[in-house]
């Protein structure tokens, strides 16, 4: 996904360079149009405008020598790691891979490599950071190396943290206080969102993301920079007031308890929808090994209401009432009758992410549970509580076609797969050692 980013992102740029020397030229000399251009440019030959990418804790360099070998219209790539036997690797690695005109290997600290590429002239046009755990050390540097209009990916792979476990260390790490519900991917997604802007508008900075992915036990965004203290709008246009609080009463109004209090977090789109229609086209240009999986997620991802922050899963709402799950269709079905959007999120196989209130949420639960009634002593607290209250809307679960997206009805990978039976974090089997014991004996 990195590499098909970085493809656009300098055709884009090279674009741009065209555009701007056409300008100065006589109009009627030739010049190659954007699509043409693109269609020039050659992945491994070094271009004198081209891209220039940091790749600040590269380990072994191989995602830089992928870059050099496949992203085309590059300049130069820097790949920096603090440790002596990591850049050891990383110079032969450049050198078996001849790809010395592009990749410079480099041996410092990630921050102040960063930090001594701050000046205008000096600053990347992209910026990749994936550490073992957290990067916001590594972003005040980061934001303030990378060009005008340019990118940063991101990468975090402390989902413990940014998923609830310990919502105190989410708090010093990322400023942001994490909560542990279904929701928590995205919700960590936008977390690390708002930490990224939060560093941004120190210097008069602000993001567009243009992709937020949730994969595996990771999560990784790209992000473009923008200077503009107006976040590139007139300011005449722009007012800012004082929030007024709370929206809500002391006590839930749906189930009686106390409310949760997370955030802040990133509430605008998660992604470009312009990008992502685009990269969905070029990644079928390419011979990604990955490319059903990209296809899928991408498809998803297009489908997502990008104006709606999180989601709600059915299978935790029937859960709370203690009811059987209802059909993911029906629900969406159930959603679209009452007029309200809905679609998946890429974050969750079970996700319902909906601009309709909670309590239409909440009364097609109570419809359901009327229809497929549970027993008396199942009901416990807050299941009565919900469940006793008064249908607001008229509820019709009559299954739509419209409710059944397109990447589900053309059955893409739309949801992340194990490679392997049990793959993933997870105890030990004790039943395997035991045979292995017996079989000895």
């Amino acid at each position: 996904m990195s590499v098909a980013v970085l493809t656009l992102i300098s055709e884009d740029h090279n674009n741009n360079i065209s555009n701007g020397r056409r300008k100065q030229t006589d109009k009627t000399l030739e010049q190659p149009k954007n699509s043409d251009l693109a269609k020039t440019l050659i992945a491994g030959v070094k271009y004198e405008n081209g891209l220039n990418i940091l790749e600040a804790l590269s380990a072994s360099g191989l995602r830089s020598i992928r870059y050099a070998k496949e992203v085309p219209g590059l300049n130069s790539i820097v790949a920096n790691d603090i440790s002596e036997a990591a850049v050891t690797s990383i110079r032969a690695n450049i050198a078996h891979n001849d790809v010395n005109h592009l990749v410079t290997a480099s041996h410092s600290d990630a921050v102040l490599v960063m930090y001594q590429h701050r000046r205008y002239q000096d600053r990347f046009h992209a910026v990749d950071l994936d550490p073992y755990g957290c990067p916001s050390h590594f972003l005040d540097a980061a934001v303030q190396c990378v060009s005008d209009g340019g990118v940063l990916l991101v990468t975090c792979t402390d989902m413990a943290v940014l998923c609830g476990n310990t919502p105190e260390t989410c708090y010093s790490k990322y400023g942001s206080i994490s909560l542990k519900n279904k929701a928590c991917h995205e919700m960590a997604l936008r977390i690390l969102l708002q930490c990224i802007e939060s560093h941004a508008n120190r210097y008069s900075r602000y993001i567009v993301p243009l992709l937020s992915v949730s994969a595996d036990f990771y999560i990784r965004v790209f992000v473009k920079i923008y200077t503009s203290a107006a976040t590139g709008s007139k300011p005449s246009q722009i007012k800012f007031v004082l929030p007024h609080g709370p929206p809500v009463d002391a006590l839930c109004q749906h189930c009686g308890h106390k409310h949760r209090i997370g955030g802040p977090i990133w509430s605008g789109p998660l992604h470009d929808t312009d990008f992502v229609v685009r990269l969905s086209t070029h990644i079928h240009t390419s011979t990604f090994g990955t490319l059903r999986r990209m296809e899928g997620v991408l498809a998803v991802i297009s489908e997502e209401l990008n104006d709606v922050p999180l989601y709600y899963t059915m299978d935790r709402l029937c859960s709370i009432v203690r009811c059987q799950t209802m059909s993911i269709l029906s629900v969406r079905s159930a959603v679209l009758n009452a007029g309200y959007r809905v679609s998946y999120s890429h974050a969750n196989r079970m996700s319902i992410k909906t601009d309709a209130p909670m309590y239409v949420l909440w009364d097609i639960v109570r419809y359901w549970e009327s229809q497929n009634p549970i027993k008396m002593e199942r009901r416990q607290n807050v299941s009565e509580a919900i469940l006793s209250k008064k249908q607001t809307i008229k509820v019709d679960m009559t299954v739509r076609e419209d409710a059944n997206p397109e990447s589900r009805q053309l059955k893409l990978v739309r949801f992340q797969e194990n490679p392997l039976r049990y793959w993933g974090p997870g105890t030990r089997s004790t039943t395997w050692c035991v045979v292995a014991l017996s079989s000895l004996l």
